[in-house]
């Protein structure tokens, strides 16, 4: 599932940055989430990755997830990859909650604003209950989810002496975690099959294609923590237990 189509389909570690961010255009949000500076220079996703002290294993399965290539489980993955890839989940949900969903809401006013109808009002309704989905969602994660990993991670792999871990495990995540992007489908139909044409083509194609960005990159979101966090802690957890 790839949103834009990449010329390089498969990155590897010497490329160099600057190619891979041409290749495709989503790659400028990823290095972002990272919290990789755009100013890559010639330099290699190797070098840029020794600079900002990230796994090249994790950085280029991101990569690769982004252009469509199919998940591969890597050996490679270290419990110290644990704190980047909850760094990145964290900037996603800043970028969610603070930019996308905003913006998201504010076309669709402005649709209502041009297309007065039952169907407008609808579109609204839907996206306020998913954005407070999305919202639940989120704080679930940031309060509980990852603040449990990172202590796990410190007293199993760091050694220092903290509190007892809570009776919390992983497992209630994974049960926790619903697929929240089929939550967008409903948005994109109304606007596709339903919302009657009122002058509005050029908001209802930002509403649109900024629709089928955040479900793209919460596809990637949900496969990293499904296919690689979720095992990796699973496996630190079986780890403490030891």
């Amino acid at each position: 599932m790839a949103l834009y189509t990449s010329k390089l389909t498969h990155i590897t570690s010497d490329m160099k940055m600057s190619d891979v961010l041409l290749s495709n255009s989503y790659f400028i949000l990823m290095l972002e989430h990272f919290g990789i500076s755009l100013a890559v220079q010639e330099k290699s996703v190797k070098e840029i990755c020794a600079e900002n002290s990230i796994n090249p294993d994790i950085f280029l399965t991101f990569a690769n997830l982004f252009n469509g290539v199919t998940y591969e489980p890597k050996s490679e993955y270290t419990f110290d990859d644990i704190q980047t890839i909850i760094g990145y989940l964290k900037n996603c949900h800043h970028y969610y909650l603070d930019e996308k969903c905003p913006s998201l809401k504010n076309n669709i006013s402005k649709l209502a604003n041009k297309n007065n109808s039952p169907e407008t009002k609808l579109l609204e309704k839907f996206f306020a209950e998913y954005l407070s989905e999305l919202t639940t969602h989120i704080n679930y994660e940031n309060e509980t989810v990852f603040p449990y990993i990172i202590k796990l991670y410190r007293t199993t792999v760091k050694s220092k002496a903290i509190a007892s871990l809570e009776s919390y495990s992983v497992t209630e995540y994974k049960e926790h975690h619903d697929d929240i992007e089929e939550k967008l489908t409903d948005i994109k139909n109304l606007l596709i099959k339903y919302l009657p044409p009122k002058n509005d083509k050029k908001t209802r194609r930002n509403i649109l294609v900024k629709l089928f960005e955040l479900e793209h990159d919460l596809h990637i979101h949900s496969l990293i923590e499904d296919s690689i966090l979720i095992p990796l802690v699973q496996k630190l957890e079986n780890h403490s237990r030891q």
